[in-house]
């Protein structure tokens, strides 16, 4: 086999182009091809790309020290970065452990909730539930209390049961109900999952505040949060928000738990962290937790060489500055009215989009085969694939989030722009979707006209 290339990439058959250079929300291949970053990468890219004010930071940090191992010192900025996440956070969550990835941090998140209850003297206590139509990560544990069913299915084998409700999907209500006639079943559904299990096996409940990649920018009804937060706190279950994506302002405030007031108990964090700029996330703890394992073990058994790494902690800290003192997050609700006046047009305008749903600069669409009926595509046609790479072509990035709950049904993409991003930009990337999905629907028109010929 002839190597043209040593490098392990996502598809392994495909020729991606090569990146150059980025600029606020603009991506630059050597070709020269401009791209319209429409989802900050992975939904990452908060404050947009090649900032200089991060760069410097980075550049100061690096030429001081780049690296130190968690169990020889602690590092300034570490100190700083913890003091200020512990500031913004919500409720108690003062004590933040740092990690490399958003997978290690709900990974990391488990094991503490884990360990609480172990060193409270409720060692049964060692299950961490969730629900389905959630991605909480890739790595073994974080995988499973995923359930994005797709990403599941290859290591079944060597997955924990972790997903036992249903989500908050009133699009494609999985109880066949309607809101709010519907008495929040799916809220109703994580309780008798809890007897079931019994309370006395579990020790959290993860959840993603906005279902992100794996439903397409759920948000849940009114009320269902209200019902989850009483629910686990009757049967003593911790509250883990999985806040990797939403965190840092992607749905309008600093945290996306804040929009219904939820104080969790455990939190993960990445993504928006750095904005892309360094390979960082951190797990976010109360204050009753880390008492109890203080007075018991005194440690988190939990360890990465790279944690609270110099490094990374600077440019973290340099990203929060930059979205305080430039007022970033206080203009998110602002484009995302207008993003949302802007989604909406293209929702009456194109047939295939059945579903537009977000919260912030967190949106997700749905894509339909039959506008009046509602039924989804065939999967075979892998139409959000078709979607994402014709708008790739046009020089525009969206996100993936086609994770579906049964069969193709929940097919969407993202768009999630950063957060810089202002109302000409917004034009521009509506337009740019808006030519992709028209280039979409003639596709699949000859495809339906081809298929009806060969019958």
């Amino acid at each position: 086999m002839e190597h043209t290339t040593h490098l392990i990439k996502p598809d392994l058959s495909k020729d991606y182009p090569k990146i150059s250079y980025g600029k606020g929300i603009y991506l630059y291949d050597t070709e020269g091809k401009c791209y319209v970053d429409g989802c900050s990468g992975a939904v990452t890219a908060n404050i947009g790309h090649g900032n200089i004010t991060i760069a410097r930071a980075m550049k100061e940090q690096a030429l001081k020290v780049a690296f130190s191992y968690r169990t020889q010192f602690t590092n300034q900025p570490a100190e700083d970065l913890a003091q200020m996440v512990a500031h913004l956070a919500p409720g108690d969550l003062n004590w933040v452990f740092f990690v490399n990835s958003g997978s290690e941090a709900t990974e990391t998140a488990m094991k503490i909730a884990i360990q609480y209850w172990q060193e409270k003297g409720y060692p049964t206590k060692n299950r961490v539930i969730s629900r389905w139509m959630s991605y909480h990560g890739i790595t073994m544990g974080a995988l499973s209390m995923s359930g994005h069913t797709a990403r599941r299915k290859p290591f079944t084998q060597l997955l924990q049961d972790y997903p036992v409700a249903s989500p908050p999907y009133c699009y494609r209500c999985p109880m066949g109900q309607n809101y709010p006639n519907c008495n929040l079943l799916c809220a109703a559904e994580l309780e008798r999952s809890i007897n079931l299990i019994g309370p006395e096996n579990i020790a959290g409940f993860i959840f993603e505040p906005v279902i992100g990649a794996s439903g397409g920018a759920i948000v849940p009804p009114n009320g269902y949060y209200d019902r989850i937060v009483e629910i686990c706190r009757r049967h003593n279950i911790l509250l883990i928000a999985d806040e990797v994506m939403t965190g840092f302002g992607r749905t309008g405030p600093m945290f996306a738990v804040k929009n219904w007031g939820i104080e969790p108990d455990i939190m993960a964090i990445g993504k928006g962290l750095s904005a892309g700029y360094a390979p960082i996330a951190a797990t976010v703890v109360a204050d009753h937790i880390i008492e109890t394992i203080t007075r018991g073990s005194g440690n988190i058994m939990s360890g990465h060489t790279y944690s609270a790494n110099p490094l990374s902690c600077s440019v973290a800290l340099a990203v929060i500055k930059y979205l305080l003192d430039h007022r970033i997050i206080e203009k998110v609700q602002t484009n995302s009215r207008y993003l949302q006046k802007k989604l909406t047009e293209l929702g009456r305008k194109h047939p295939i989009i059945g579903n537009i749903r977000g919260l912030g600069l967190m949106w997700g669409l749905e894509l339909i085969g039959n506008y009046i009926t509602g039924e989804p595509f065939n999967d075979a046609l892998r139409v959000p694939a078709m979607v994402i790479n014709q708008a790739m072509e046009n020089g525009l990035l969206i996100y993936n989030a086609s994770g579906g709950f049964v069969g193709p049904a929940g097919a969407a993409f993202m768009v999630t722009p950063p957060l810089t991003i202002n109302k000409k930009e917004i034009n521009l990337l509506a337009d740019l979707l808006d030519t992709t999905l028209s280039q979409i629907e003639i596709k699949l028109a000859e495809y339906t006209s081809l298929q009806r010929c060969g019958s």
